[in-house]
């Protein structure tokens, strides 16, 4: 049955409004868009490179199979903490799960069986086990931002902050009523009260807790997402604005007074990593040796230009948001 939520607000709902960056909002619907055998329009760039390490690490038959159903529906609410900030980092959030009390996993992981018919042998041992069991779930959790999101992030991110300094000043111009109304089809404002069409339960000030967090995604799709976890405030989880051009290509074409800087090498390694990579790959691609490519990429990372992430056997190192915008700033 598909339900008409009303979410009233008060003058005290309304001063708790507030947006947050939260990395395990992406988590959920990136793995589920992974373990999907369709060719995402969007992300099927970055789905063609992360999947093959994915399954590599066997995290298509690990904890998030389970926890994340692949065909849609209800994700445990402990896997998205309220965020205690506007940005909090990967690891406070699995912190935030690790703290997790017993009731609430028992009681999402009930839900869960509810809306699947039933558990599988993890979950049901995690129902049973919820303080022994989480750490191996972060863990899993960990594993997987590393392979598929860490490398991209300071690129998902850019984006993520784009849209909420749009939204926010749209506030300030038009006020909190018309940064509602514009937050997506399926909502609405009115009369102090927020509208969202198209869902399977009801929401209310009763259910919901106080105040609104709001969270763009890169990875949420077309509709919205909701967490209602009282004493928390709700969570609406809404697409990004400019996700479509999140992985379009952003040619590099003048370096020369960048490279009057770094040098040559180093900046050709920059442009090159337009796409994660190994030093072996670097190396093959810029023709660089494999000991100089380190070299150089020991000293991008030292200056805070490339971030490392282990994947597998292998590192890959990404363009950082300064390496970014350097680039962008060379080819202006």
């Amino acid at each position: 049955m598909v339900v008409l939520a009303e979410l009233a607000f008060s003058t005290s709902d309304l001063a708790q409004v507030r947006f947050a960056v939260s990395p395990m909002w992406e988590v959920a619907p990136s793995f589920r868009l992974l373990m999907s055998a369709a060719a995402h329009p969007i992300h099927r760039s970055w789905a063609d490179q992360v999947r093959p390490r994915m399954v590599a690490a066997g995290l298509d038959r690990g904890w998030l199979c389970e926890l994340v159903p692949p065909a849609g529906g209800y994700v445990p609410d402990f896997l998205n903490p309220a965020p205690a900030g506007a940005a909090p980092t990967p690891a406070a959030e699995w912190d935030a799960i690790r703290a997790s009390p017993t009731a609430r996993v028992r009681q999402d992981l009930d839900h869960l069986a509810r809306h699947q018919g039933k558990l599988g042998p993890r979950l049901r041992a995690l129902h049973n086990d919820p303080q022994g069991l989480m750490a191996k779930v972060t863990g899993e959790l960990e594993t997987y931002w590393e392979l598929a999101l860490a490398p991209y992030w300071a690129r998902i991110r850019a984006v993520l902050d784009a849209d909420i300094l749009y939204r926010a000043r749209l506030a300030a111009e038009h006020g909190t009523g018309h940064l509602l109304n514009d937050l997506h089809t399926s909502v609405s404002w009115d009369d102090n009260t927020l509208r969202m069409s198209h869902r399977k339960q009801p929401l209310t000030r009763t259910t919901a807790g106080t105040g609104l967090l709001l969270i763009p995604s890169a990875f949420t799709g077309p509709g919205l997402r909701t967490r209602t976890a009282p004493p928390d405030p709700p969570q609406l989880a809404y697409p990004a604005r400019g996700v479509g051009s999140l992985w379009t290509k952003r040619p590099v074409t003048q370096t020369d007074t960048l490279s009057a800087v770094l040098g040559r090498s180093r900046t050709l390694l920059l442009t090159e990593l337009e796409i994660p990579a190994s030093t072996t790959q670097l190396a093959h691609r810029t023709g660089l040796s494999p000991a100089g490519a380190s070299q150089y990429l020991t000293a991008l990372r030292n200056a805070g230009l490339v971030s490392a992430h282990r994947a597998g056997r292998s590192v890959l190192y990404a363009r950082t948001a300064v390496a970014e915008t350097l680039l962008q700033a060379a080819s202006a």
